[in-house]
């Protein structure tokens, strides 16, 4: 009976002493802990999340919205096909160049050849003008010598031109009035008269061949056809 009383008193005594061993100890490890500096305690927390990290796969990054696409690159038959395309443009151009020297040179040419007409178109302009003034100086010098032989007797004409030129006489005779030139061939040479007459003929025929002209100095025929 007192053996079971000691045990009854031991156990209770013992449960207190490791009740107090238990609240020493946790008080001591709360002292530890508040003690210890963050960076330790992440040193010590540090392997775990590095190894967690090692074994994670890598996230793909994903291009910003601002960056460029970049274009794949070509292949050769592209490549090839620029360089086709290239050699292309550069021959046409060089046409092209060609084109606008043979252009420039012909255009040139039209200038120099409009030129060359325009000067040729003026000296036609000054012959036909030197033409005509000398027509007119002769027209006028033959008119002054036709009016001499116009207010002459016909007597006195006559005998003049029974020895003049005979070119000379034609002129005369085709500028002459018409009634004035038959009495002068009245009183000419019969031969001489009649020759007068065929060649002055001859000749205004032949101006009309040219340039058609009213007949005129009919009268002269018959004058010539009375001395014979």
């Amino acid at each position: 009976m007192r053996s079971f009383s000691w045990h009854k008193r031991l156990l209770p005594l013992t449960m207190t002493v490791m009740a107090l061993l238990f609240t020493e100890k946790a008080a001591s490890l709360a002292r530890e802990a508040t003690a210890r500096s963050p960076a330790q305690v992440a040193a010590d927390a540090g392997p775990a999340p590095a190894a967690a990290a090692q074994t994670a796969p890598p996230r793909p990054s994903l291009p910003s919205a601002s960056a460029p696409v970049q274009p794949p690159p070509a292949s050769s038959a592209e490549l090839q096909l620029l360089q086709d395309l290239r050699k292309r443009r550069q021959a046409l151009d060089e046409r092209e160049r060609q084109i606008d020297q043979k252009a420039d040179l012909v255009q040139a040419a039209e200038l120099k050849l409009q030129a060359r007409l325009d000067e040729l178109t003026a000296l036609q302009a000054r012959l036909e003008q030197v033409e005509d003034d000398r027509r007119k100086r002769n027209a006028a010098n033959w008119s002054g010598l036709v009016k001499t032989y116009e207010d002459m007797k016909p007597r006195d004409a006559a005998g003049i031109f029974n020895v003049l030129d005979m070119n000379v006489l034609l002129e005369v005779l085709d500028r002459m009035d018409e009634r004035k030139a038959a009495a002068v061939l009245a009183a000419m040479l019969p031969e001489r008269a009649r020759l007068a007459t065929q060649m002055l003929a001859q000749k205004r025929l032949h101006a009309d061949t040219v340039e058609p002209r009213p007949a005129a100095a009919v009268p002269v025929a018959v004058a010539a056809d009375q001395h014979g």
